[in-house]
This record gives C-alpha cells, structure tokens and sequence, in this order.
C-alpha cells in the first residue's frame, strides 16, 4: 500500500481554502492543522477533550499531554503545540456557541457526539479528496510534517520523539526523499 502522499505547502493552502468554504470550516481547519503543524495521529486527534487543550483559565496549552490510552503503542507522549496551531486553536475555540466543559470533546460531529479514529479519519480523506489531493490521506499531515522538518535539517531522533515513534527507523519510512532534498545534500559538499 502506498505511503500518504506529503502535501507542499501550496497544496496545503488548497486544502485550508477549499476547507473555508464547507460548513464546520473552523473545526475541520483546526483538525487538518494538529495533523499537520503537531504530527497528530487522527485518532489522537478524535480522543482529545477540551483539557486537554485549554486551561482551566481558558487559555490554549503549549503542550498536549496525551496518557497511554490515547496514543497508538499504548505510550503516554507529550505533543509540542507552536505559537502558530495555539493561535489556530484559540480561533476554534472562540468559534463554538457554547463552552464545552472540560471532558467534552474538542472536535464534534454534526449530532455533537465526539468523532471516532475512524470516523474522523474518514472525514478528513474526504476533504483532501474534495481538494483534489489524490493519494493524501489522514496520515498526510503526520508524513507532511516529518519529511519538512528533515529537509530543514532536524535530526531523526528529534523527528521521532516528536512522532511519538519509539524506534527511528519507523520514522526514517516516513520521509518523503525528493530531488530537490538530494540537490540540497550533494551542494553541501564543498
């Protein structure tokens, strides 16, 4: 089976525009960017409550602490949130009619139950294929993120740790090696 394809980040602003335009544009802005900009799981994603991301005082978490029974591999891990996704977060946030408590879920479904891995899953390859991303997937952001932080240098080990992977080499498969990475390489040679 093919790997989920690596967006550019023109293809990704096709994405975030064709999401402008469909209803729960804020909710599904928000799950596109914690896949793409945290290297979230979707089912990581699906899992997460309110408290998971905003603080009791309202504000949006710098990290996201994420116990054994939320992550694959049953292994707790802490996913960093840059200054850029917390902004994106809060805009989602203010975005809901009403506050949802603590343990609600962050992102709902139509009948404002909380998502499923699969059915939220499910939901994002269809929005990727309404963007015409043919061969991106769910697992698209994970890939995208990872394959952009190695082409700007960032070790493996770093790579990992912030996949949540527990061996490298799972994450060496998910670098996407292109031309433009093998150019950079060989002009290094002095």
């Amino acid at each position: 089976m093919p790997q989920a394809k690596v967006l550019s980040g023109k293809e990704l602003r096709r994405v975030l525009d064709h999401v402008a335009t469909r209803p729960h544009a804020a909710r599904n802005r928000a799950i596109i960017l914690l896949t793409h900009w945290a290297a979230m799981r979707i089912g990581e994603v699906a899992a997460l409550r309110m408290g998971h991301v905003v603080g009791r005082d309202g504000s949006i978490k710098t990290e996201i602490r994420l116990d054994a029974s939320r992550t694959k591999g049953g292994h707790p891990r802490t996913v960093y949130i840059n200054d850029k996704l917390r902004k994106e977060l809060a805009a989602y946030v203010k975005s809901l009619d009403d506050r949802p408590t603590y343990d609600a879920p962050l992102f709902s479904t139509q009948k404002l139950t909380a998502f499923s891995a699969n059915s939220l899953c499910q939901a994002v390859n269809l929005i990727y294929a309404r963007a015409g991303m043919e061969g991106a997937t769910s697992h698209s952001g994970r890939r995208t993120l990872i394959t952009t932080l190695a082409q700007r240098g960032v070790g493996v080990r770093v790579l990992a740790a912030i996949a949540g992977h527990r061996d490298i080499r799972v994450t060496q498969a998910y670098i996407d090696v292109n031309e433009s990475m093998m150019r950079a390489a060989v002009e290094l040679v002095a």
